[in-house]
């Protein structure tokens, strides 16, 4: 049970938890997927489902198309149980905003505790989101937090000592609420890097799947028209 932020034990503990990362993925990459394996395998998730944003809110719109991104998708996380590629924003015209994400998945799962991936980065922008508080009665917020990465500022510490828990276990007493960093690798890849090689013909080896490589190749993809 959550009691102004704090859990008490001796409630209930849910047997499953789903995550939840929404993104561009234009395209996706081991920065992404190494993550959220790190996630996955500290909070015995069950799944992890890859959201491709059809209308990026917070950032510039992707350049390619919302189908091709998520073909990426399910190329890089084929072969990883666990990994679900999800469709749910691609066939909505309206702004992809994480609430309306996680509303669908409540609908769908009304009981299941669903945990939110973001960054350190987003999460500083957490109280600007649309309806930010309204998210967190949907999801726990993971936090993913990469070595060297600076706590929030003031703005969200009140948030933070309020809703923060320590580890899984608590996470799985309420379907959300919460808020956890979770420590994960460092991996410095970005894929505007990525799309800028793939534009002057460098190689994209070792920076994301063989398979999203293939792809990027055959579609020549981020090459100038």
């Amino acid at each position: 049970m959550l009691i102004a932020g704090i859990y008490l034990p001796g409630v209930i503990r849910y047997r499953h938890m789903i995550g939840i990362l929404g993104g561009t993925f234009d395209p996706i990459h081991y920065g992404h997927l190494r993550t959220a394996l790190d996630v996955q395998e500290a909070l015995e998730l069950k799944h992890i489902h890859f959201v491709p944003l059809k209308h990026a809110v917070h950032k510039k719109q992707p350049g390619t198309e919302a189908e091709l991104r998520a073909s990426m998708v399910q190329a890089a996380i084929a072969q990883h149980p666990g990994f679900v590629m999800d469709d749910c924003e691609l066939h909505n015209d309206r702004p992809s905003y994480s609430l309306y994400t996680l509303q669908s998945f409540r609908r769908q799962m009304p009981h299941t505790p669903l945990c939110f991936l973001l960054g350190m980065d987003a999460f500083r922008d957490f109280l600007s989101w649309h309806e930010p508080m309204e998210i967190l009665k949907l999801a726990h917020l993971v936090v993913m937090q990469r070595p060297g990465e600076e706590m929030p500022d003031a703005q969200l510490q009140q948030l933070v000592a309020e809703r923060s828990v320590e580890n899984a276990a608590a996470l799985r007493q309420q379907p959300g609420g919460s808020i956890l960093f979770q420590p994960v690798t460092q991996l410095a890849i970005s894929a505007t890097d990525i799309r800028l090689r793939a534009q002057q013909g460098r190689s994209l080896r070792y920076l994301l799947p063989d398979a999203v490589i293939t792809i990027i190749e055959k579609l020549k993809l981020y090459r100038p028209s």
